[in-house]
């Protein structure tokens, strides 16, 4: 082995992301080829199918089965779940060993030997990450190193918005590959919107044949003056959802759904205008929405709605496996429910006392519908309004606030405070940005992001499962553009979700600069349209595109 192989080599093992718990490098490497076998043991045998598939066809190389090579240089990958892995690290943990003669993996249980196999792809180098071999002939080294891992947290995901515009199923397993190879385990999937319906479902055709479609749709914030004047829409099939959901799985990623209630509903309204307030408005002159903001037309509250959704989460939940459902439950206005006689009867019928406990008692409904099969509900931080639903779980976006205060109450909390992680905020002040939204939040910025309010006792901070970045899409029209505002912030926040970093003004920003130059081959390699250190390539901008920048640091609230 050449010096320049082992310098290579080495290198690999100090650029990884996320950065592992304990990484020990030692002399040397070694050398896959073509004779190389795959040893997977029991419960390894998707990460071996995943490994053929993605470093097999990088390297060219066929890694096949067996126990040992044919000759004294060849080596061996060796896959297993361990059980002292398991009682020292979690099921999600792994420890990976690399020595001349090949390499050992040892997951805590299916899902940690599948996260160490994202870090042997890594230690391969970035053209490991591309779908058919460069160079044939050459030498694949990796470098020995002992790696002991696992996760901060159980729960690190990204809620992807794809109501508002439509990422085809082929973009979403795409994103599903992305999250595996930063060590993401949660796909929050936004189905149901005001600008679309995205979910075929058997019972009510109607959602996608009306619903899955907007005439024109408003170009940059609701305030600009333009528009694209073409028809936007899709959705997914059941038998999509069906293919997601197993790709997702065995890349160990839990799919959540959102079925967003009693607001964000207007495209279910168009679709079924007997969904709406019919006593205040003429609910059939209603489409799906084509510009952006928070919609007044929200569902009545009327037992037949609540039976409508009762059946659309029925075939949800046939489709979904994840144990959480999202139900939304976020800045619904009350306007019509106050205009409306039937609305205020309920409120009396029901002794709600008023709009905010009407929000209540939806949540609440479907929290226990959900309880009742198994299933637990997730809705974002209103649903603390009127009272936060028993067993319900909380996605705190408005700020940590919502999320201090259900941990505090005994209730789980996801934390995505958009001052922090809604990557849809701009990266930079600089003019060339694309349709600059929120506040600046740079890569830095998500690097120093604390998940965990430090105004939370231990005991509360134990209902903080985890984090995840949101992407809302009305300013993000191709996967070029969701690449651009997703990438390279979504790796500086999977090293939070998954490592184990000091306070955030004492993390080392500096070392993750030096780690991402290496990362940011790997996205090259990925095909990964990601914003550059420099700024927006020319054809990444938008000019003339009108934003809606904040100025200023954000609240911490």
């Amino acid at each position: 082995m050449d010096d320049a192989v082992t310098a290579d080599a080495a290198r690999a093992a100090t650029g990884l992301i996320p950065q592992p718990r304990d990484t020990r490098p030692e002399n040397g490497a070694f050398l896959l080829g073509p004779a190389t076998v795959l040893d997977a043991g029991p419960g390894t045998e998707t990460t071996a199918a995943w490994l053929r598939g993605t470093v097999g066809a990088a390297t060219g190389l066929p890694l096949p089965p067996g126990s040992a090579g044919t000759g004294p240089d060849d080596g061996v990958i060796r896959l297993r779940v361990d059980a002292d892995t398991a009682d020292a690290l979690g099921p999600e943990g792994y420890r990976l060993t690399v020595g001349h003669t090949g390499v050992t993996l040892l997951g805590g249980g299916a899902a940690g030997t599948f996260w160490g196999a994202q870090t042997l792809r890594q230690l391969l180098g970035p053209d490991a990450h591309r779908r058919a071999p460069l160079r044939p002939g050459h030498r694949w080294a990796v470098p020995a190193v002992r790696i002991e891992d696992a996760p901060r947290f159980a729960w690190r995901g990204m809620m992807l918005d794809v109501a508002r515009h439509f990422l085809p199923k082929d973009g979403v397993l795409r994103y599903l590959d992305l999250l595996a190879a930063h060590k993401l385990n949660v796909l929050h999937l936004h189905l149901t919107d005001d600008q679309g319906w995205r979910i075929e479902i058997e019972r009510y055709p109607k959602l996608t044949e009306a619903g899955a479609w907007r005439e024109r749709t408003k170009l940059g914030h609701r305030a600009s003056p333009l528009w694209d004047d073409r028809p936007h829409g899709g959705y997914y099939t059941q038998d999509d959802i069906r293919e997601i959901v197993a790709y997702a799985a065995a890349r160990h990623i839990s799919v959540v759904p959102e079925i967003d209630i009693p607001g964000h509903s207007q495209a279910a309204i168009a679709a079924y205008p007997e969904l709406g307030n019919t006593d205040v408005i003429d609910t059939n002159s209603l489409g799906v929405w084509d510009t952006w903001g928070v919609n007044p037309n929200v569902l009545a509250p009327t037992d037949n709605a609540l039976r409508f959704y009762e059946g659309v989460l029925e075939e949800v939940l046939a489709l979904f496996p994840s144990r959480f459902v999202h139900m939304g439950g976020d800045e619904c206005p009350k306007d019509q429910w106050r205009a409306s006689s039937y609305a205020q009867a309920r409120i009396e019928e029901l002794g709600v006392g008023d709009e905010d406990g009407l929000q209540s008692w939806f949540i609440r409904h479907f929290d226990r519908w959900l309880a009742d099969r198994g299933r637990r509900l997730i809705g974002w931080d209103e649903i603390l309004e009127g009272g936060l639903a028993p067993g319900a779980a909380v996605s705190s976006w408005r700020g940590y606030a919502g999320g201090i205060a259900a941990a505090r109450a005994g209730h789980d909390v996801v934390m995505c405070p958009e001052q922090q992680v809604y990557l849809d905020h701009r990266q930079h002040d600089g003019p060339d940005e694309p349709v600059p939204i929120g506040y600046v939040r740079t890569l830095e910025d998500v690097y120093r992001f604390e998940p965990v309010p430090p105004q939370l006792t231990p005991e509360q901070a134990a209902h903080v499962l985890g984090t995840q970045a949101n992407v809302w899409t009305e300013v993000m029209e191709t996967p070029q553009r969701l690449d651009y505002q997703v990438f390279p912030r979504l790796a500086a926040f999977a090293e939070v979700a998954w490592s184990e970093l000091p306070p955030p003004a004492e993390r080392d920003h500096a070392g993750f600069t030096r780690r991402m130059a290496a990362h940011y081959a790997r996205l090259d390699a990925l095909g990964v349209d990601y914003r550059p250190p420099g700024g927006p390539l020319p054809w990444q901008r938008r000019p003339g595109l009108l934003g809606r920048p904040i100025e200023g640091s954000p609240p911490n609230v």
